[in-house]
Parts: C-alpha cells; sequence; structure tokens
C-alpha cells in the first residue's frame, strides 16, 4: 500500500515537472539571452518607421502563424525540393509579408545570444512591439514556444479566416481556436492598421449593397472590376486613421465602410453589432478586449521542452 502511494506521489511530482516545463514565461530568456527583448524592440521600432505597413504585416504573421498549428513559426519555412511550406497558401501568397525584418532580429539575436531565442517568440514579441509602435496597447508576451520543424500548406488553407466569410463562419473559424464571439470582434479590430488586395475585396465594392456608396466608388478608381487588372492594388482597411491603432475601423463599420465582406459581417444586424457599438464608443475597452485575446493566441499550442527545435534560420529546419 505505501509502495502504491510512493509512486502514485512520485508520478504526481512529475506530472508537476513536466506541465511546469510546458508553460510559457514572461521571464523566459531572463538569464539565457537579457538582451532578447531590447534587441527585438528596437529592430520592430526601426522596420515600422521605416514603413508604417511594416507594422500591421507583423501582427499579420504573428495571426496566420499560430491559427495553423500553434504559435511555431512554421509560416517561415521556405519550400524546398522536398518540403512544401505555409507561404504558398492562399491566404499567405503574395500576401504575408515582414519576413526579411525577423531574419534581421533573427540574426542579430544569433549574434548575441546563438541557439537561444525561437523564431516563433520572436514572431510573437514582434507583433506586440508592432501594435505599440503604431500607438496599440501592450501586452505581457509570454515566452518560450520553440521551433516547429514542419508546415502544413492544407491547414493553412483549412484554417486561416478568409476575408469572405459570413458572420457565423468567422464565429466558427474563431471557435475552433478557443475564441469566443466577442473576442473574435476584438481581434478583427487589428483591421484598424494595414491594407489590403483589391483582389480580396473586389465583389465588395461592386456587388454589395451593405456599403456606403461613396466610399464604395474611391474604391474603384483604384481596383477594376476585371479580375486580373490591378489585383495587387492596395487601400487601407481603414480609411481614416490606416496607421494609427484605435478603434476608428469599427466606427466604419457603423457607416458600412468596412473595406472586407468579412469587416461588414461584424455589423450588419447580426449578433455582434452590440459589441461593434461598445467599441466604437469606447476605445480603452477595445484595446483592453485586443491585448487579453492577444496573450490567449500567442499560448495556441505553442511547442515547449524538448518539442520542436530553436532554428538558427528561421526560413529552414536545422
Amino acid at each position: 500500500m505505501a509502495s502504491n502511494k510512493f509512486k502514485f506521489l512520485f508520478g504526481l511530482v512529475l506530472l508537476l515537472i513536466a506541465t511546469a516545463s510546458a508553460q510559457l514565461s514572461s521571464n523566459f530568456y531572463a538569464t539565457t539571452c537579457p538582451n532578447a527583448l531590447s534587441i527585438i524592440n528596437k529592430a520592430v521600432v526601426s522596420a515600422v518607421s521605416n514603413e508604417a505597413r511594416m507594422g500591421a504585416s507583423l501582427l499579420r504573421l504573428h495571426f496566420h502563424d499560430c491559427f495553423v498549428n500553434g504559435c511555431d513559426a512554421s509560416i517561415l519555412l521556405d519550400d524546398t525540393s522536398n518540403f512544401t511550406g505555409e507561404k504558398t497558401a492562399g491566404p499567405n501568397n503574395n500576401s504575408v509579408r515582414g519576413f526579411e525584418v525577423i531574419d534581421t532580429i533573427k540574426s542579430q539575436l544569433e549574434s548575441s545570444c546563438p541557439g537561444v531565442v525561437s523564431c516563433a517568440d520572436i514572431v510573437a514579441v514582434a507583433a506586440r512591439d508592432s501594435t505599440v509602435a503604431l500607438s496599440g496597447p501592450s501586452w505581457t508576451v509570454l515566452l518560450g514556444r520553440r521551433d516547429s520543424t514542419t508546415a502544413s500548406l492544407s491547414t493553412a488553407n483549412s484554417d486561416i479566416p478568409s476575408p469572405l466569410l459570413n458572420l457565423s463562419g468567422l464565429i466558427t473559424a474563431f471557435s475552433n481556436k478557443g475564441f469566443s464571439t466577442k473576442e473574435m470582434v476584438a481581434l478583427s479590430g487589428s483591421h484598424t492598421i494595414g491594407q489590403a488586395r483589391c483582389t480580396v475585396f473586389r465583389t465588395r465594392i461592386y456587388n454589395e449593397t451593405n456599403i456606403d456608396s461613396n466610399f464604395a466608388k474611391s474604391l474603384q478608381a483604384n481596383c477594376p472590376s476585371t479580375s486580373g487588372s490591378g489585383d495587387n492594388n492596395l487601400s487601407p482597411l481603414d480609411t481614416t486613421s490606416p496607421t494609427s491603432f484605435d478603434n476608428a475601423y469599427f466606427k466604419n463599420l457603423q457607416s458600412q465602410k468596412g473595406l472586407l465582406h468579412s469587416d461588414q459581417q461584424l455589423f450588419s444586424g447580426g449578433s455582434t453589432n452590440s459589441q461593434v457599438n461598445a467599441y466604437s464608443s469606447n476605445a480603452q475597452t477595445f484595446k483592453t478586449d485586443f491585448a487579453n485575446a492577444m496573450v490567449k493566441m500567442g499560448n495556441l499550442s505553442p511547442l515547449t521542452g524538448s518539442n520542436g527545435q530553436i532554428r538558427k534560420n528561421c526560413r529552414k529546419v536545422n
């Protein structure tokens, strides 16, 4: 009996140790790479000051990474002759950017503390620092993620929410990752910064009725109706303050000035109208909810402990 009790307690101790090693922490690099956060921050601030759009791109990079098998930097892996990554998936191809900024940061970190800071953590911290650089909220990024040795083109195609989704599809896509509808609306507020290509909003500005007519006309000037013509022409997701992380995105939705079909779905007489109204009238509530949802997103299925690896080059496995 005593022997069984000892085995149980010993097993419990091992379980607690395993659980602890699988947890992320805010001070993960405090002793192994104490300058890690300042190195990342300096590079992000520089990149965003050179091009404000890069802030949105780095935030989106984290989102598109985490929604595909967790926050494991799988999105950074290049295709090779015997490996297909996620960069050519529909939601990413000719769209996701910021890889060179991550490369620069990784190179600097490898010089400072080789083989210590993961690419997945770099992406997570860069997303936070980008948001702050554009006057958005800050949050504590938990660290200790490791990098994947695989990627999934099919999961990137199936799990990253499409800009063509209706409200029910958006709710389901985020629910599948453990997010509430309220958190989905908050995270959608990231569209207060950044730009979108004509090809993803063409149908909306020519065919949809829940759009301000003058807004639609102004967009048509830079986005021809013919597919294949001007596909990559850009328009800001938030025309009011495209490089400031604020709540103007939600005010635009109230005026039927959402750029993407999925944007306007949040304010089209459905269950999320009230949340859009709340964020429109209180920017601080939006920023607080957004920051909390970002912490949650950063915790999606991280590789920890001895799982995965710390890539030397974020574009390829060691």
